[in-house]
């Protein structure tokens, strides 16, 4: 019966440490990227997944579409899915769900 208490005592700890520098840390950075997603409108400048760099020119349920280039008057718009969304830029920095 020691022998049960002993790894109880080991484990119980090991679990506690576990959650607070693994689990804990990804679930708030998980759920502020979900609120950036939810938060996302026209004209916010934005970095996909992929790498493209653009403007949110329409927002809806689950799709952005981006600009990423200007031709002429014309621009390359590409519809993305939100969740592809990595980050938002202000200023010139990349900002990941504030």
């Amino acid at each position: 019966m020691d022998s049960i208490t002993g790894v109880l005592f080991m484990l119980v700890p090991m679990f506690v440490i576990f959650y607070f520098l693994l689990w804990r840390p990804e679930q708030i950075k998980r759920k502020k990227h979900q609120a950036m997603l939810e938060n996302l409108t026209k004209a916010d400048e934005v970095v996909t997944n992929g790498g493209l760099h653009g403007k949110i020119v329409g927002v809806d349920k689950d799709l952005a579409v981006i600009s990423i280039a200007e031709v002429g008057d014309q621009s390359v718009k590409v519809e993305v899915s939100k969740s592809a969304i990595a980050f938002v830029k202000k200023g010139g920095e990349l900002i990941e769900g504030e």
